[in-house]
């Protein structure tokens, strides 16, 4: 009920609406641990019948506080679908989820064109969190050191148009990041210094028409992540001076008719894949290391 009426406020004081919404970010900042996963053998192993209703009781009440943390979640997420002009729009805003632990959630559709909203250092340990046909076209959205573990955080047919999107020096150890027929059409994605250990990273059937996305000094030690049937007609992908250790990334099936790929400086003990041509020859637009 709380929440709501914080959200009715916001819609209503104008004046005021940030700290509103800076209020209900501060909620989502709090301290969080999710419940068990269902069927989980934690409880039994608590001995005696009093140990066993208290890990009873703890777990009722993480899942109640989950429902409270997703009902924050989505009233932001449909508040960033409203269009700039209605009165109850809460795009421009700033939003700050430093730190928060993110074990489901809903900005599917949302608009982030101003304003600076913050994932840094953030978890997501499971769930699934979805920024589906988002669109990023103005203003900075940072997700640097943030720690993908779980779950799956889904960009599908997300539109990158203009603005800042930094992943900077995150770490992706487990889950799976989807950004499956996502348009890069301009602005700036940035994956510099990030740590790719054991995730699945997909962007299959992307389309990269401008912009630039960076991979600069990053590290592939495991994991996967692919590009198949993606398209790149212009824009940039940078992998310079990063480090294939491990895992694999792989290009088969895209298709490149512009832009540039450039892998400038990077080490390649575990190369990426590529479809080759009849002669043998890489795609047009990739810049392999000279040795």
């Amino acid at each position: 009920a709380g929440v709501y009426a914080m959200a009715g406020l916001a819609d209503d004081w104008l004046e005021s609406r940030q700290t509103c919404i800076d209020v209900l970010c501060a909620y989502l900042r709090m301290p969080y641990t999710p419940p068990p996963a269902q069927g989980s053998d934690s409880q039994s192993a608590v001995a005696g019948r009093e140990g066993r209703k208290q890990a009873e009781e703890a777990t009722r009440y993480a899942r109640e506080e989950r429902e409270v943390r997703h009902t924050v979640i989505r009233l932001i997420g449909r508040h960033l679908r409203s269009t700039e002009e209605a009165t109850n729009s809460w795009c421009g805003c700033d939003f700050d989820f430093t730190g928060a632990t993110f074990d489901g959630g809903d900005f599917s559709g949302a608009v982030f064109s101003g304003g600076r909203v913050s994932f840094e250092r953030a978890e997501f340990s499971g769930g699934r969190v979805s920024f589906e046909r988002a669109t990023f076209s103005e203003g900075e959205v940072f997700f640097g050191g943030a720690r993908f573990s779980g779950g799956s955080v889904s960009f599908e047919r997300t539109a990158f148009s203009g603005g800042r999107v930094s992943f900077g020096a995150a770490r992706f150890s487990g889950g799976r990041v989807f950004f499956n027929g996502a348009r890069f059409s301009g602005g700036w994605v940035f994956f510099n210094l990030a740590k790719f250990s054991g995730a699945r990273m997909s962007f299959d059937g992307a389309r990269f028409s401008g912009g630039w996305v960076s991979f600069e000094r990053t590290a592939f030690s495991g994991g996967r992540m692919s590009f198949a049937r993606a398209a790149l007609s212009g824009g940039w992908v940078s992998f310079e001076q990063t480090a294939f250790s491990g895992g694999e990334v792989s290009f088969g099936g895209a298709a490149f008719s512009g832009g540039r790929v450039s892998f400038d400086g990077a080490k390649l003990d575990v190369p990426p894949i590529f479809d080759r041509g009849s002669d043998g020859e890489f795609p047009p637009g990739v810049d392999l290391p000279e040795t």
